[in-house]
């Protein structure tokens, strides 16, 4: 494969820079959110996205017969990464997650109730696969359906789920056969998270970000909002979770954050001596900058496999969504520990080194390998699809 990009995908990228500068607001990007920074949590950052809506880029790799441009996934793919360059939201989960799940899955109805909105960015979704008991294992989930007329009544409990204390739709899995093997009793919903028998509760993470909890009492669900067929829901969400383990762990804020330290490197001093001429942090910062470019291989690798066509290529998301936030992990570990006690003061303080980023980026990289799937689930997916090893080994 070739992992330069072309005249046509380069002028692309141009186009998108100029209009990112454009419609620089700092309200809408806040790089020093991190991984959070790509949510679409506020009044402007939802104009933002529909201004993208207006260009034409939300729907860059949907079929044209769905309002999209069938581009192939490299746009999306550099339209993501400014994006997240710059601490923007991003385009991740109505037009990747639940836009082309109902593309290949949903009902007539379905695609023409949402999928106009998601290109216009009228509608904000939240995903419901975690649970209590059911964290990176979302086929243990039990959120129970149970049939209801022409209908399901759903009752049980969320966790996890952020964005919902701001969406508009859940994006929900449920329980539907209890009888069959837990992958193959699952159905995938859409339900208005305005209903009365849906409570929110906050949960506040160790990035100062909030997710919640949710929980659904008799919470009643017409069949015509069942995404695709019944106790095939599993298979749409291993489907999507590939995608989401790609488009929502960026591969741009890693570069930025080790520019940073590179930065400060060249001119910080400890004991009157340049750090720069120290070999240790010179080997530790080369290390770090081998392994930020195998992240970006391995991301673009993940773009040329999607773009064979079919279901996103499972075993490079889930290299690369391990590899990327591990590294990320690292790399604000050896953000702290050159720098020193001083990294420790909180983000945005301007004496501290690299402005106090290494502080919150410590907080956020620890959740980014639990989210999407924790790196021990990555593991096993590699072992088994990759590497061809038994469940049981």
């Amino acid at each position: 494969m070739n992992f330069e990009f072309s005249k046509e995908q380069m002028a692309f990228l141009e186009e998108v820079e100029q209009f990112l500068d454009a419609n620089f607001d700092p309200e809408v990007f806040d790089p020093t959110r991190e991984n959070m920074a790509q949510i679409v949590d506020t009044p402007k950052r939802r104009e933002f996205m529909a201004k993208l809506g207006e260009k034409g880029w939300l729907g860059i790799t949907w079929p044209q017969e769905y309002g999209g441009k069938d581009g192939d996934g490299v746009y999306e793919y550099l339209l993501n990464e400014a994006l997240a360059r710059r601490g923007g939201p991003q385009i991740g989960k109505g037009v990747g997650i639940i836009g082309k799940t109902l593309i290949r899955h949903g009902s007539d109805k379905l695609k023409a109730e949402f999928l106009p909105k998601i290109l216009r960015n009228e509608v904000e979704f939240a995903v419901g696969y975690s649970e209590p008991n059911a964290g990176s294992d979302a086929a243990s989930m039990q959120l129970r359906a149970t049939r209801e007329g022409n209908g399901w009544l759903l009752n049980g409990q969320k966790t996890w789920t952020t964005s919902a204390h701001f969406a508009e739709w859940y994006w929900v899995g449920a329980r539907t056969d209890p009888s069959v093997p837990k992958h193959n009793g699952i159905t995938l919903f859409l339900v208005p998270l305005n209903h009365p028998n849906i409570t929110i509760k906050p949960i506040w993470t160790m990035g100062d970000e909030r997710t919640n909890e949710v929980y659904l009492d008799d919470v009643w669900v017409s069949d015509d909002y069942v995404v695709g067929e019944l106790n095939k829901g599993f298979q749409y969400i291993s489907e999507a979770l590939d995608l989401e383990r790609f488009t929502m762990f960026t591969y741009s804020p890693i570069e930025e954050r080790l520019n940073l330290l590179i930065d400060w490197a060249k001119s910080a001093q400890i004991d009157g001596k340049p750090v720069r001429n120290d070999m240790l942090v010179r080997q530790e910062i080369a290390q770090l900058a081998t392994e930020v470019e195998v992240a970006r291989v391995i991301g673009l690798r993940f773009v040329h496999e999607s773009s064979k066509g079919g279901a996103a290529p499972t075993s490079w998301a889930s290299e690369y969504k391990l590899f990327a936030t591990e590294l990320s992990k690292r790399l604000a570990n050896s953000s702290m520990d050159l720098a020193g006690p001083s990294t420790q003061l909180r983000v945005k303080t301007l004496e501290a080194p690299m402005e106090g980023r290494s502080e919150s980026t410590y907080r956020y990289t620890v959740i980014d390998t639990i989210g999407g799937g924790a790196s021990e689930i990555q593991k096993n997916i590699i072992a088994r699809r990759k590497l061809g090893l038994p469940k049981n080994f």
